[in-house]
């Protein structure tokens, strides 16, 4: 498991997703996905964070940029595939 540092910011009233509960090695769901995908960088003054699929493939570097607000639910991450 990856300790971080939680992020600290003010409250977005429009956010699914407290972007001030947000931290690096989080595990979240976003909009139009099933998958589950990890936090790997935060920038709240810009209210974008990059991400990666969960659970990842060492030999996978796919990370993508994404509104804040595309996140819809923060959950545990599981080495467990099939969730």
């Amino acid at each position: 498991m990856i300790h971080s540092k939680l992020v600290n910011n003010k409250i977005e009233k429009n956010n699914l997703i407290c972007s001030e509960n947000l931290y690096k090695g989080a595990c979240v769901k976003i909009k139009n996905s099933n998958k589950t995908f990890q936090v790997i960088g935060l920038n709240i003054g810009k209210e974008i964070c990059w991400v990666r699929e969960w659970p990842f493939a060492c030999n996978s570097k796919k990370t993508f940029a994404l509104e804040i607000s595309q996140i819809t639910l923060q959950i545990f991450c599981s080495n467990n595939s099939s969730q």
